[in-house]
């Protein structure tokens, strides 16, 4: 220790060692500055970073090394062999980049601080042999102990300066591996000088290939100003990279904050990176220590306090091992009431990002669209789709023994309700069978709205066929029961088909036309009924289908056309009126009676064309008889719904030119059920135009005095069914007797219906009926036979 002193303070030029100090902590600076860059880089800008490092640091030591011997006093004498020295900086450039590689490519502590060995190893090595290329006239001897110590010495400061930059790049952290690295090369160098022995030999000759020291002066000085130009670069370079860092972080941390999404990064331990606000608030963890923090702590503590459920060992390990194995993981939890979708995404190098979603709403969001798509809006229950599905799904459950019925269901006079009453009444009331159906089925049962006013109900887990129709008259009488809706109270009734599983099909598709084939039975025998499918009903389908089509290319071919029939005054036995009733002249099938065709032709719209073509022909040939002959014509309630109802009527009229006066409309009792003030608004413009109005089928349906009273009507048409039975029955002698009472109190006209015979007629003149048709004065025929028909009836008159 005392020889290093001794050789220090007797034998250096101090301001030559403060020279080289100061070279050797610029270059150390500069050399843990690029450790610090490299370490932030990779592949092969990593590379690049780790050669520069090296250079600067090699050059460094040798610069130091060199101006540190020019302090030497013994060396003022002496030379430097050209090669030894160039090979002595070639040494400490290569093994400091080796030193470097090591240190840089790992995040492993041991490992770093063996690269800083290799670093001072390198120090040693420039050092000896530059040792070596001094040449002066004595013999060079070493002290092993203190060579020893001085390579120590570069070793382990070598190592800690390493280490202590390997921890983070903070300023501390520089300073403190810059004054390290500074004292590995310092130490080093002036105590393997103190192991310098020197025994002058005036003998030996300093070779040809040496340099002076005067030449090595401005060597290193260009070696000094060579680093002073790295360091100064690599400043810039470094100030560069850390603004752009610093914006690349700024930009970052706003996107982080910024995120819709919670962000939190581990690394291949499972210790919290990095993490957004979003993450800590989503998580309820603003109030915990996260970074630096392994996750299995955090989910320790959150599990003390009640906050998590599951195994936090079990729940880390997975993540860990997902992460190691490079697989992306997707799980939807459930934390303080929320649902939180988790994507948990390796990163390179080990460790994984988590992203973090609060998807409540939108699980929420598809929940009810998942159930609008399968339910009705309305009445909140299944729909078509729904119903479908749960049909499959009963029909799969159903055992051996098990029957399954499906009922569909139509409400009787809905449309009725709906145009009277509004829309708004319409949907309660709808709501309100929807309620109903659901309280009356059973609870394994299945009830929808297939849409409009049909229902429908799938019976499960019945053996006899005997439960479907107990259900099934529940239902009708259920159904029927008034409603109270917005101070109205309505009365509709319901019309059900039933089928059954397996007999009436195995699939929903099957059953569901079948029960619908019964449903159309149930009403066309009467509405408020049920009926059970039957075979054949299938083929009376197609054959309905096929009389609609036949019926639509009978209207483009006019085979269509109106018969008559004549209305006579009953007191003076005179024709007064023709009735039209449309006749369908078949090619194939001949005359077509309209009970076989209206009723069909009402419930697909066709009857407005019909009504239409009626009509217009009624007009035009009534204009060719005599002025004291009207004639009267039907109108269906689907025809007095049509807005063009009155422009059509007067359209007739003008193109005939027939007297509003001998145009008489009849409507049935139904058409009054309808929207009342609407309704007699069109009578009221029928009327002021000179049309009569007459009342058809009166004492069936409906029938009220009522209607009477609302509306002057010009004729009450009394019923065949009463005329039929005056003979036979004394209740309708009463009922025409009341009826034709009635229309001479109020100054109407009482026509007949389906008089037959002279004894009804008799008895008809003696109650004081107006007037009576029927086939005992014709058979209705076509308007070619009119004349005929007026000719016959007045000698029959006169006889």
């Amino acid at each position: 220790m005392y020889q290093v002193l001794f050789c220090l303070t007797d034998q250096h030029d101090w301001r030559l060692v403060v020279l080289g100090g100061a070279v050797c902590l610029l270059a150390s600076a500069a050399a843990i500055s690029l450790f610090h860059r490299a370490r932030a880089a990779s592949g092969s800008a990593r590379l690049v970073w780790v050669a520069l490092d090296a250079v600067v640091a090699g050059c460094g030591i040798w610069a130091t090394h060199f101006i540190a011997m020019q302090a030497y006093g013994p060396g003022a004498g002496g030379a430097y062999n050209i090669p030894v020295t160039v090979l002595s900086l070639l040494f400490a450039i290569a093994v400091t980049f080796i030193g470097l590689s090591i240190s840089v490519s790992t995040t492993h502590r041991g490992l770093v601080a063996v690269g800083g060995a290799v670093v001072g190893t390198g120090v040693a090595a420039m050092h000896y042999t530059g040792m070596m290329a001094f040449e002066i006239p004595a013999h060079v001897g070493w002290t092993t102990g203190t060579v020893t110590v001085s390579i120590l010495l570069g070793i382990v400061f070598g190592s800690f300066s390493l280490h202590v930059a390997g921890r983070g790049d903070s300023l501390s952290n520089a300073l403190a591996a810059t004054t390290l690295l500074t004292v590995a090369i310092v130490s080093h160098h002036f105590t393997a000088m103190g192991a310098l022995e020197l025994t002058p030999d005036p003998t030996l000759v300093i070779s040809s290939l040496s340099i002076p020291p005067t030449s090595l002066s401005i060597l290193t000085a260009s070696a000094a100003a060579a680093i002073l130009v790295i360091a100064l670069t690599a400043a810039v370079l470094d100030r560069r990279a850390k603004g752009e860092i610093g914006r690349q972080q700024v930009v970052l941390d706003t996107a982080l904050e910024n995120m819709s999404q919670g962000l939190c990064m581990f690394d291949a331990e499972g210790k919290i990176i990095l993490f957004n606000e979003r993450y800590a608030t989503m998580l309820r963890r603003s109030d915990m220590q996260l970074t630096g923090r392994v996750l299995l702590d955090v989910v320790r503590e959150e599990a003390a306090k009640g906050q998590w459920n599951g195994e936090p060992e079990q729940f880390f390990a997975r993540l860990v091992e997902d992460a190691r194995e490079g697989r992306t993981t997707t799980d939807v939890v459930r934390r303080f009431d929320r649902s939180i979708r988790v994507v948990n995404q390796p990163m390179q190098g080990g460790g994984w990002v988590a992203t973090f979603e609060d998807i409540t709403e939108w699980l929420e969001a598809q929940a009810k669209i998942s159930h609008m798509a399968r339910h009705d809006a309305l009445t909140n229950l299944p729909n078509r789709v729904l119903f479908h599905e749960q049909l499959e799904q009963g029909l799969r459950r159903a055992g051996v023994n098990d029957q399954l019925a499906v009922l569909c269901l139509d409400l009787d006079h809905f449309k009725d309700i709906n145009d009277s009453l509004g829309h708004p009444i319409g949907d309660a009331l709808l709501k309100e069978v929807g309620r109903r159906l659901k309280a009356t089925v059973g609870k394994h049962d299945t009830v929808a709205r297939l849409g409009g006013d049909e229902f429908a109900v799938v019976q499960i887990g019945r053996s006899e066929e005997a439960a479907a129709r107990a259900l099934a008259g529940r239902l009708v009488e259920v159904i029927s029961a008034p409603y109270e809706i917005d101070d109205h109270q309505i009365v509709i009734g319901v019309s059900i088909g039933i089928s059954l599983s397996p007999q009436d099909g195995s699939n929903p598709d099957e059953l569901l036309k079948n029960a619908d084939l019964a449903l159309y039975r149930a009403k066309a025998d009467g509405r408020g009924t049920y009926r059970f499918f039957e075979t054949g009903m299938d083929a009376r389908a197609q054959a309905r289908r096929l009389l609609e089509m036949d019926m639509r290319a009978a209207l483009q071919r006019d085979e269509f056309q109106p018969y008559y029939q004549p209305i006579r005054d009953v007191a003076s036995d005179r024709v007064v009126a023709f009735e039209a009733l449309l006749r369908w002249n078949h090619p194939h099938r001949g005359l077509i009676s309209p009970i076989n065709f209206i009723p069909l032709a009402e419930e697909t719209g066709l009857i407005i064309q019909l009504g239409e073509l009626v009509l217009h022909a009624a007009c035009a040939d009534a204009a060719t008889w005599p002025d004291d002959i009207g004639v009267a014509v039907n109108l269906s309630p689907v025809q007095f719904k049509n807005p063009n109802l009155i422009t059509s009527v007067t359209d007739a009229l003008e193109r005939s030119g027939l007297a509003a006066r001998r145009l008489e409309l009849e409507i049935t009792e139904s058409v009054l059920l309808q929207n009342s003030e609407a309704t007699l608004t069109t009578l009221h413009e029928l009327r002021a135009m000179g049309v009569r109005i007459s009342l058809d089928d009166f004492g069936t349906g409906y029938s009220s005095l009522s209607y009477l009273r609302s509306f002057p009507f010009d004729k009450i048409k009394i019923d065949r069914s009463f005329v039929s039975e005056l003979a036979t029955r004394e209740d309708s002698v009463a009922i025409i007797r009341a009826v034709t009472g009635l229309g001479r109190s109020l100054g109407i006209v009482t026509t007949a219906e389906g008089v037959e015979n002279d004894a009804q007629l008799e008895l008809l003149r003696r109650e004081g009926c107006t007037q009576a048709q029927g086939f005992l004065f014709s058979k209705p025929r076509p308007a070619s036979e009119v004349a005929l028909m007026l000719e016959r009836l007045r000698l029959l008159a006169s006889a």
